[in-house]
């Protein structure tokens, strides 16, 4: 089935922007925490509670399955534009609403752009499609964070908010050109004794979330470590991310271009480990930035091929409810990150960066353990 590359390319930048609005928050945690004269650990908190936004994406699974993604996708956008309209009164309970709505945009977007690929990209084919959409996230970095870092420049704190709320409203309306016609018939509702997912389908979901928090717990916190341990200015930092972005997004690239070829659970499990490895070398750096940006590398790397490929693996677990799967890996994912985001902060404050990234690495140990079991119980193996 072809998905046009108008659409896939919409879909992209709508994905970029919301990823843009939550992205850039963690690199800059440091000016945000000057600017409401808190703590980081004030701040990871009300990102680890604004994680739990996320968990409405279960409510609109089965919406999904009857062929209303553009909806959502639409009214993921305006959550995007509202949640940097409400930052900019500049104080700790508005930037805590400010986020929920952040959370609750880029996790409805994600699901929607999921489904809608899901539903008219065979899976053969899909690491590819669904890899091409996930280049946003890494784009996030690659644009997002070096114009978030002139706007904190030119404009202070609220700059970022400001263009949030502006590229937001524009990519709603976007957004809203994705055809929502049925491109082919979707697969037939799963009959009233099989309601519930299959236990392979509820393993690849928990793999998937045991990754996302493998990747946030550290990443959340990566910005303050570049500052509080190298001295990296604001600038350097958006520098610095937007130079991991571009590892990203070979990696987001590496998934749409070799996960079906080589076999998605294969070669997610060999970026697990590389996840993993990056991690030792971080918490080995001591105060060599060198060191430190191998390890990075690593990182982001393995955590980023993971993730995008998890997304296929999950989507056709359950292939007559893809939408309730996606909608519940989206939603268990947000829990998972959120526990990790809270943690990060004091376990920062406590161990410096060994603490979120021991955390971290406990997270893809379970991943990856997960990510076998799930192979092995599904009846017809999705290794390919």
């Amino acid at each position: 089935m072809h998905v046009g590359r108008r659409d896939l390319a919409r879909l992209t930048a709508g994905k970029a922007t919301a990823n843009t609005a939550a992205r850039w928050i963690p690199f800059f945690l440091f000016v945000l925490a000057d600017a409401f004269d808190t703590s980081i650990s004030t701040l990871t908190l009300i990102i680890g509670i604004g994680e739990m936004a996320g968990l409405a994406s279960i409510l609109v699974g089965g919406q999904l399955d009857r062929g209303r993604e553009r909806t959502f996708l639409v009214a993921a956008m305006i959550l995007i534009s509202g949640s940097g309209i409400i930052a900019l009164a500049g104080t700790i309970p508005t930037f805590a609403v400010s986020f929920l709505l952040v959370t609750g945009g880029v996790s409805l977007f994600s699901v929607a752009g999921h489904a809608w690929l899901s539903h008219r990209v065979p899976f053969a084919r899909r690491a590819r499609a669904i890899g091409t959409l996930e280049t946003s996230w890494a784009l996030a970095l690659i644009v997002g964070a070096p114009i978030a870092a002139l706007l904190i420049e030119w404009f202070g704190w609220r700059g970022p908010f400001v263009f949030v709320a502006i590229a937001g409203a524009v990519m709603a309306v976007v957004v809203a050109q994705v055809p929502d016609d049925d491109v082919g018939p979707r697969p037939s509702p799963p009959p009233s004794g099989t309601k519930h997912l299959t236990r392979p389908a509820v393993v690849n979901i928990s793999m998937s979330a045991a990754t996302a928090m493998a990747g946030l717990t550290t990443i959340v916190i990566v910005g303050t470590w570049l500052e509080d341990d190298f001295g990296i200015s604001t600038g350097e930092v958006g520098l610095t991310a937007m130079a991991f972005g571009v590892v990203e997004i070979s990696a987001s690239g590496g998934s749409a271009r070799f996960a079906d070829q080589l076999g998605k659970v294969r070669t997610t499990g060999l970026a697990h480990i590389g996840l993993f490895v990056g991690l030792i070398i971080m918490m080995n750096a001591d105060s060599n930035f060198a060191v430190a940006a191998v390890g990075l590398a690593f990182f982001f790397l393995g955590f980023e091929y993971a993730i995008v490929t998890s997304f296929s693996i999950v989507s056709e677990s359950a292939p007559a409810a893809r939408g309730r799967a996606l909608a519940a890996n989206t939603a268990i994912g947000t829990v998972t990150r959120g526990g990790g985001a809270v943690a990060s902060g004091y376990l920062f404050d406590a161990f410096g960066i060994a603490g979120p990234a021991t955390l971290s690495a406990l997270a893809a140990t379970i991943a990856l353990g997960l990510l076998i079991t799930g192979d092995r119980l599904t009846a017809q193996p999705i290794a390919a």
